[in-house]
């Protein structure tokens, strides 16, 4: 027989097989794009779209005011109150749901699982290129009016009133050596970390550590995020550059403010690495670090989505495995 109608034949049954065993009703899911993005442009839509088509799951991406101007210039705690209020109004989240973060949308997607009272529960939470534990350079913006805008207000003094009320990365710019600074007046990221001495709140660490599954992807050759690996919330110690810390020697993992050490000691958190830079995922990754997540069980997941994927490549149904453009700074 020859080898097109074998393939052919084999997806026939594949498509058969998945009918019947995948759950009619995968939970939903919600993308959360990062800075400088919207749920408009073609990589976050693309990106949507095929976690959906590959998990069986309904997705949503999650607008934040206008999309690209406020998710540089709002701060962030009102971009979160925004999404807070989304997933409350949306019936389709009301059994539960998973987020899927995009660098600074992983932010937003931590202060509703944390801060956003009443609201469906989050299952899985799978972060791309979050900058969990700060960062220590503002991203880039790039040119043109809107830029030089910002560009003026990342010159301000970072952690003033002003700064923190109209840049929405002052919230989470955290240098290392002005830790007296940013305690004090950081905004956003103090907060959500839990980091404040005698003001650490027992819920927010609580609600993070109900979560099924977190899913911690940093790339390889990030240079948006300093250090690269506050992806998986490891940084700098306090009043240094040098060295980077790995998640498990920070203080917020040791002392366990929001709950990483609980859901890491009970095997809840995958620390996943990939080649490229800043969210420069592959399809073959998407399908092996995050659709497995976005079904109703992981375990036959995987080994399902796998299976179909490797079907489609072999037909030449994938295109090629360049991944995802996505626009984010962060």
């Amino acid at each position: 027989m020859p080898r097109a109608p074998r393939l052919a034949g084999a997806a026939v049954v594949a498509l058969l097989f998945l009918a019947f065993v995948l759950p009619a009703e995968a939970v939903p899911f919600v993308v959360l794009h990062g800075i400088g993005d919207q749920c408009a442009n073609r990589g976050v839509a693309k990106f949507t779209k095929l976690l959906a088509d590959w998990s069986a799951a309904d997705g949503y991406c999650l607008e934040i005011g206008s999309g690209t101007l406020d998710s540089w210039v709002m701060p962030l705690e009102q971009q979160a109150d925004i999404i807070c209020k989304k997933v409350k109004e949306m019936k389709e989240l009301s059994g539960g749901y998973n987020i899927v973060g995009l660098s600074q949308g992983n932010l937003i997607g931590r202060a509703v699982v944390e801060y956003c009272d009443d609201a469906p529960p989050v299952k899985n939470f799978i972060s791309l290129a979050g900058p969990h534990a700060g960062t220590a350079s503002v991203p880039l913006c790039g040119s043109g009016i809107f830029c030089v805008i910002v560009d003026a207000l990342i010159k301000l003094e970072i952690y003033s009133d002003y700064a923190q009320a109209h840049l929405a990365p002052s919230g989470y710019l955290k240098i290392p050596t002005d830790m007296e600074d940013y305690l004090k007046g950081c905004r956003f990221l103090p907060k959500l970390n839990n980091e404040i001495p005698g003001e650490r709140n027992a819920t927010y660490k609580e609600r993070f550590s109900s979560l099924e599954n977190l899913v911690l992807i940093m790339f390889e050759s990030d240079i948006v995020l300093i250090p690269r690996e506050t992806s998986w919330f490891g940084y700098y110690p306090d009043g240094a550059f040098d060295p980077v810390l790995p998640p498990q020697k920070t203080k917020l993992y040791e002392e366990d403010w929001i709950g990483l050490k609980t859901l890491d000691d009970t095997g809840r958190v995958k620390f996943v690495s990939v080649p490229g830079g800043h969210l420069g995922i592959s399809d073959s990754d998407m399908m092996k670090h995050i659709v497995p997540y976005l079904m109703d069980e992981t375990s036959t997941s995987a080994s399902l989505a796998a299976t179909w994927y490797a079907i489609k490549e072999a037909l030449g149904l994938t295109g090629s495995n360049t991944g995802v453009l996505l626009q984010s700074s962060t």
